[in-house]
Order: C-alpha cells, then sequence, then structure tokens
C-alpha cells in the first residue's frame, strides 16, 4: 500500500567445481538476487537463522484469491530479521544452512508461506536437486506467483506468495516429470505443518466502508474472531490514492476497513451486524457530520456467498424496519483495496481514544 557479484548469493543447478569458481557459477544460473521485474540488487547473502524459524507453527491456512498487505513495520514484527531479509527485501540465504538440513528431516505436510501462512507446496512435490534449497516441482495450484526477473544480464522466473507478494525464488525448466519444473525456494520463506497437525482453513476476508475510518476498525478490532484490520480506499478509479487525493473527491474511493477474521469464530453474517450496528446506513455519502462520497456505507464483498448475505441480510433489515429510512449501502464486489498511510492505522487505538462514531 510499498558490485553485484561480491554480494550475490543465490540458486543453481550444481556441479561439483571448486572454490569461487563454483560460487560464480551459482550466482549467474540460479541467483535469488533481484527483485520482481529485474530489479538489480547489492544485498548480501543472508545468513540462516536457527533451524526452528522454517519448522515454526503456522497459524492459519488463508482461501486462494485472498490477499494480505502490511507495512514494513508490521512484517518486520511478525518475521525474523533473515526472513524478513528473504522475504521482504529480496535477499538470498547461503546454501546448506541450518533451515535446509532440518528441512531435509519433514515428512509428509504441507510447506507455508513464512510471512502470511498460506500454504504453498505439498511435500510430495519436493525433490532433491543438490542445490542447497529447497526445491519442488510443482506448487499447489493458485499460491505461487511469477514475475520476470531480468537480474545478472539473463531473463528468469521469480516466483513469490500469491497471498502476500513474498520473495520465494526461483522456477527452473530443469526439474523431473511430470512438470519438468524446478522451484528454488529459500528454505527461512518456508513453514512446514505435518501432515497430522496441518492446520485447515482458517481466515477469510472482509471489506467495509462505513465513514471515517478510524472508528470503524476501532468497532472491528474490539470483535471477538477479528485477527487484523487495516484501514485504506477502495472503489475508486486511481491507483494507489494518498489521502488528501480522496479527499478532493476526484478518486471515487471510499475509506474503509479490510479485517482478516476466524469464521470459526465469528462468522460474516455477526460481522455483517456489527457493521450495520455502528454506523448510520441510510444517509447518502454521509456519516454524522463527515459529508462526501469516501464517507459512505458500502459492503465490498469478496466472494459471491459475501454478496449474497449481505443482500438477505439489507432486506431483512428493510422488512423488520429497523430504519425509518431507505438503506442506502452500496453492495459492490470487492474492488482493489489500497492500504492508508501509516499514521491512520489503529489511528484512535494509538491515542487512547474509544470511538469517534456518532452512533
Amino acid at each position: 500500500m510499498r558490485n553485484p557479484l561480491d554480494r550475490i548469493a543465490s540458486y543453481a543447478s550444481v556441479t561439483c567445481l571448486a572454490g569461487l569458481v563454483a560460487w560464480l557459477f551459482l550466482a549467474a544460473s540460479c541467483s535469488s538476487s533481484g527483485g520482481a521485474g529485474g530489479r538489480a540488487d547489492s544485498r548480501p547473502a543472508v545468513p540462516a537463522p536457527p533451524a526452528t524459524a522454517a519448522t515454526a507453527a503456522v497459524a492459519v491456512e488463508p482461501p486462494v484469491g485472498g490477499h494480505m498487505t502490511l507495512g514494513d513495520p508490521e512484517w518486520k514484527e511478525r518475521l525474523t530479521p533473515a526472513q524478513f531479509e528473504v522475504l521482504r527485501q529480496h535477499g538470498t540465504e547461503t546454501p546448506f544452512g541450518a533451515v535446509y538440513e532440518q528441512s531435509e528431516k519433514d515428512g509428509t505436510g504441507t510447506y507455508h508461506c513464512a510471512a502470511c501462512g498460506a500454504p504453498l507446496f505439498a511435500s510430495t512435490t519436493r525433490f532433491h536437486s543438490g542445490t542447497g534449497w529447497p526445491s519442488f516441482f510443482d506448487p499447489l495450484p493458485g499460491r505461487v506467483d511469477a514475475s520476470s526477473d531480468t537480474s545478472l544480464a539473463m531473463v528468469r522466473d521469480e516466483v513469490h506468495c500469491a497471498r502476500c507478494g513474498g520473495h520465494l525464488g526461483h522456477v527452473f525448466n530443469d526439474g523431473p516429470q511430470p512438470t519438468g519444473k524446478r522451484y528454488c525456494i529459500n528454505g527461512v520463506a518456508l513453514a512446514f505443518a505435518a501432515q497430522d497437525t496441518a492446520v485447515k482453513p482458517a481466515t477469510e476476508i472482509a471489506t467495509f466502508a462505513a465513514g471515517c475510518f478510524w472508528g470503524v476498525e476501532a468497532t472491528f478490532r474490539r470483535t471477538k474472531g477479528v485477527v487484523a484490520t487495516q484501514v485504506g480506499y477502495c472503489g475508486g478509479t486511481l491507483l494507489n490514492p494518498t489521502y488528501p487525493q480522496v479527499c478532493s473527491h476526484d478518486t471515487g474511493h471510499a475509506e474503509a476497513v479490510q479485517i482478516e477474521y476466524d469464521p470459526a469464530v465469528v462468522s460474516y453474517q455477526q460481522l455483517l451486524e456489527v457493521f450495520f450496528a455502528n454506523h448510520d446506513p441510510t444517509t447518502l455519502d454521509r456519516q454524522g457530520p463527515d459529508y462526501g462520497d469516501q464517507y459512505r456505507s458500502a459492503v465490498f464483498a469478496n466472494s459471491p456467498a459475501q454478496a449474497a448475505a449481505a443482500t438477505a441480510y439489507v432486506a431483512k433489515l428493510t422488512a423488520d424496519k429497523r430504519f425509518s429510512d431507505p438503506i442506502v449501502t452500496q453492495i459492490v464486489p470487492a474492488a482493489p483495496f489500497y492500504r492508508a498511510e501509516e499514521y491512520h492505522q489503529q489511528y484512535l487505538e494509538k491515542r487512547g481514544l474509544a470511538s469517534c462514531h456518532v452512533r
């Protein structure tokens, strides 16, 4: 909502060469340096963290298609320094490190993104490539994305987590059948869950607009079952809008809150009830003293099921005459969500305030 050769640590198809020649060959043929889109990289190899980092417990298994966007401060709180360097800054761990050695002992299970918990690879697709980095011939459907990397004067395919965008490594066309692919992955970017303890899908995303997003976020953060929240802008036409641009009424965005929640604890229906109980859905482009289209009432549905639930609940509220005036809440498919500036995040909580709501 964010010298190369002497600093390159890289993935490679390894042959038994010696000393510097072997390392330079690794750098040229299988480097993870360089970010998506071919950015040059001057970062050194990342030291491998303790072996337990790659086998840490996975908290959630998000649905395919969900997206997670956090700023660097939040990522630094969630990740070890080595994980942050690889996943967020496109670094590379050294081969045959402690994490790799530990991963060689993994049994049957699933490899998850160490940043966001999304499942990436089944252990049944792992094979021994001899490179010193975990290698797989096929990711789980919809879980790994690729982009062009033109660093080191060659064109390669960089791979990253489809949910959070975390850098994983590269994919090459020299793997085993049936795919012929070799996904060469930084071990520190993975967290392994054994089959008998693999976590089932746990979190989903909901997105609401109900006026000033400071108070809306504070309300949902107090709701049991809400795992995380972020405020931002949704439903407009401008890419990466700023707060002043949204306030100009020229972008069409609404101040919105994106909510990650555990449906085993709180249902989407219950979130709808919280949403409608904490703002006035009958005022068009207004909440209390705040006027403008950015303060409109809207449900940004992340699935057809969410849209159906919201439509049915509005019909029920109307039939029950919960409001004296017609409900004007928009129910629309979720549009791109742009995380707001950092000072807006948890604004009231940081200042010791409970609410700024009109209801």
